[in-house]
């Protein structure tokens, strides 16, 4: 233990302990294991299970990865994801897919003698309606938005399950909250990209083939983005001190509208051309912002990045590699 200002937190020494990193080699999960190498763990004592390895939906694979990797901490990063349209299509895989693999992974990890399990909830998980800030005490105040709902609700069990784990078995679960994330090595894909990323590239088009740029709902939504970078910090820094069974929030603690966004990424992109809004597409969530103090409390998380610097480096990483 050991005091940090007026409170006094948790610690683990992370150095010292195999670490499991599911979904390490996707866009948050690689820069989770930077954060962890930086955190001074040998990169020999980090473990990311690959998908043609371990399909990690079924418990023999699971079994499999800890007779591989026996490890202390597991940061359950793996997740079946996509924006509002691959939602809409793929309601029940969404579902199925990610609720399998939470509960899946959390028995096995509790079985083979995990001393550390932090979860990777989602955004999604907050009702509907939820008032701004969203605080995690309002976390079940609700249903959530129609087409985040399988999602969202399959990810929330696993804060279920970790609390349940806790009572009965003194698994040390923690389950975090990260908002909508954006930054270098983002998803690109337009099947399934979330929010930046697709914007991003629909601008980077609409100006190279001198279209108009479309973009979907009314523009009068609004959303809280975390720097990827700051969210690997905030799970590794989570993942060392807390130890409590709370759900905690991860932002930056400020909203944008889709429209401001759509704004600032095409003056950013020097984009000319007509901006359309197809209302015909939903918008989502109404609004998304988050109240950060309890994670800045707990473990001393505070977003650092600005804004409109991550976007920049997420425009450039997208134009050196999406030429």
């Amino acid at each position: 233990m050991f005091k940090n200002c007026d409170y006094i937190i948790f610690s683990m020494n992370l150095k010292e302990k195999k670490i499991i990193v599911t979904g390490g080699a996707g866009f948050l999960g690689g820069f989770v294991v930077e954060e962890l190498i930086k955190e001074g763990v040998p990169r020999e004592n980090i473990f990311v299970p690959r998908k043609k390895d371990y399909d990690l939906r079924k418990e023999s694979d699971i079994n499999k990865m800890f007779r591989d990797f026996p490890a202390q901490i597991l940061i359950h990063l793996a997740a079946k994801v996509g924006g509002i349209g691959y939602n809409q299509k793929n309601p029940a895989t969404l579902f199925y897919d990610n609720l399998i693999m939470g509960a899946q992974i959390m028995e096995q990890a509790r079985l083979h003698g995990v001393e550390k399990f932090s979860a990777i909830g989602t955004i999604c998980a907050y009702p509907k309606f939820t008032p701004v800030p969203f605080k995690e005490e309002d976390l079940w105040n609700g249903y959530p938005e129609e087409t985040n709902a399988p999602y969202g609700l399959a990810k929330k069990m696993m804060l279920v399950q970790a609390q349940a784990y806790r009572k009965q078995y003194g698994f040390n679960a923690i389950y975090l909250l990260p908002v909508n994330l954006y930054g270098p090595r983002d998803n690109f894909n337009p099947e399934s990209s979330h929010v930046i990323p697709a914007l991003i590239r629909k601008v980077a088009e609409a100006k190279k083939n001198n279209e108009d740029l479309i973009v979907w709902g009314t523009g009068n939504a609004s959303r809280e983005f975390l720097y990827v970078e700051d969210a690997a910090r905030a799970i590794v820094l989570a993942t060392k001190h807390s130890d409590k069974d709370e759900p905690i929030n991860l932002g930056a603690g400020n909203e944008i509208t889709i429209k401001d966004l759509v704004i600032t990424i095409t003056r950013l992109m020097d984009f000319k051309g007509k901006i359309i809004w197809d209302s015909s597409k939903p918008d989502g969530q109404p609004r998304r912002c988050l109240d950060t103090s309890k994670a800045e409390k707990e473990f001393g998380f505070k977003a650092k990045t600005d804004f409109e610097t991550g976007l920049k480096k997420t425009i450039d990483f997208y134009m050196i590699n999406y030429p």
